[in-house]
């Protein structure tokens, strides 16, 4: 088979494409980018690597912006593994793409807004036969099959939270006091992944509100109580996960995806909000912004963080639901272990998963056409038990819980 890695040379794409190449089948993987020198070092870092699995590896130059470049590309692909963000620019005309030509398609999207225009293709691509999964990368991705574990230990579905974390547990993932994840890209420029997060605290998101799908300002604050012990408080952002899970698992209350983070760093995001709120800043100065806190935002961010309640003992990466047991109120948890290492690298922790989802995919588990959420097309079980051999240690622990 034959895979068109796009967005190949970026940080999540190289560590996609690595995992990519030694997937059972795949016998050609092209590193397409906008920078062909960068597409070039790619593909040819990657040769010896892929070479033992008699897998060719060659870069080409693709710009996604550019209709009929992108078309001749993805022509005569099996399929694309799409990383190029932010997605609420660029995701809905690669899908658009894909459709055209045949191509079955995964991407890593984590805007909720163009997750919506994509679902709304799905009668497209089912005529034209593609198989297409969105948003399998950590979260969106890990965080609804995690989801799909803690429903099933529920008679009722009532509340369904996703949790994903920012700068707690051993490893920061990013954060504005934190370089664990670079938020500049080689030239300087806001890294896509930067630019998202700002587009996602600001303005309103999706939640779900009385098992209703609405839009509401981000960075309202969920007070958790789960099962074993763990509580504290976490704050809704525009990750996608609630647009899916209320059309697949249907809760009936309440549902958002969450960030798990300190105090301190949540009331700097809400600073960077009312500012992009207010028109004073863009979604790239306020990415630039979080990377260089000034002086002045981060003093009104600390006159504040009083206001912003603390993780206490929230897991780290988490889905957690609420509902019934034989008619008693219950609470389940499913919670991810010994993720630590991976989930510090944001391009190891979301490039991992769209790899392990996209071998799913070529080896014909995912089967309906269509344009399907991972909590639909990916064998959770099968995904976690592929992510354990891949990281050994990683793990998955549910419980259950009354509700207090």
């Amino acid at each position: 088979m034959k895979v068109l890695a796009l967005g190949g040379a970026g940080a999540m794409g190289r560590v996609a494409a690595r995992v990519t190449a030694r997937l059972p089948g795949v016998r050609e993987l092209v590193i397409a980018d906008r920078a062909p020198d960068a597409a070039r070092r790619t593909a040819a870092g990657l040769a010896d690597h892929a070479s033992g699995a008699g897998v060719t590896v060659r870069a080409r130059r693709v710009d996604v912006t550019d209709r009929a470049e992108l078309d001749t590309a993805l022509d005569g692909a099996d399929a694309v593994l799409n990383t190029v963000g932010p997605y609420y620019r660029f995701g809905l005309d690669v899908l658009r793409a894909a459709i055209r030509t045949g191509t079955d398609y995964l991407d890593i999207c984590d805007d909720w807004e163009p997750t919506v225009a994509m679902l709304e293709l799905d009668r497209e691509a089912r005529a034209a036969g593609v198989r297409a999964v969105i948003g399998m990368g950590a979260s969106p991705g890990v965080s609804n099959l995690l989801a799909v574990r803690a429903a099933a230990l529920l008679d009722t579905l009532t509340d369904l939270h996703t949790a994903w974390p920012v700068d707690v547990g051993p490893d920061s993932v990013t954060g504005p006091d934190s370089g664990d994840t670079p938020l500049l890209s080689r030239d300087g420029a806001p890294a896509a992944a930067a630019v998202h997060w700002m587009q996602q605290v600001s303005g309103t998101v999706a939640v779900v509100r009385g098992g209703r799908l609405t839009r509401r300002p981000p960075l309202e604050q969920v007070a958790l109580d789960l099962p074993g012990g763990h509580r504290g408080t976490a704050y809704t952002v525009g990750h996608p996960e609630p647009v899916t899970l209320h059309r697949t698992l249907r809760p009936g209350g309440d549902a958002a995806s969450l960030m798990v983070v300190r105090a301190g760093t949540a009331a700097y995001l809400d600073v960077l909000r009312r500012d992009l709120d207010a028109g004073r800043l863009s979604n790239e100065t306020a990415a630039l912004a979080l990377d260089r806190p000034s002086l002045r935002r981060m003093l009104r961010a600390g006159s504040r963080a009083v206001r912003f309640g603390s993780p206490g003992s929230l897991p780290g990466f988490f889905a957690a639901a609420t509902g019934t047991v034989d008619g008693r109120r219950a609470s389940a948890l499913a919670r991810l272990t010994g993720a630590d290492a991976l989930l510090a690298d944001m391009a190891e922790g979301t490039g991992v998963p769209a790899a392990l989802g996209l071998a799913q995919l070529l080896d014909g588990t995912v089967r309906t056409p269509g344009v399907h959420p991972p909590e639909t097309a990916v064998d959770a079980e099968r995904f976690f038990a592929d992510l354990a051999r891949y990281r050994p240690g990683v793990g998955v622990v549910v419980e259950l819980g009354a509700c207090a």
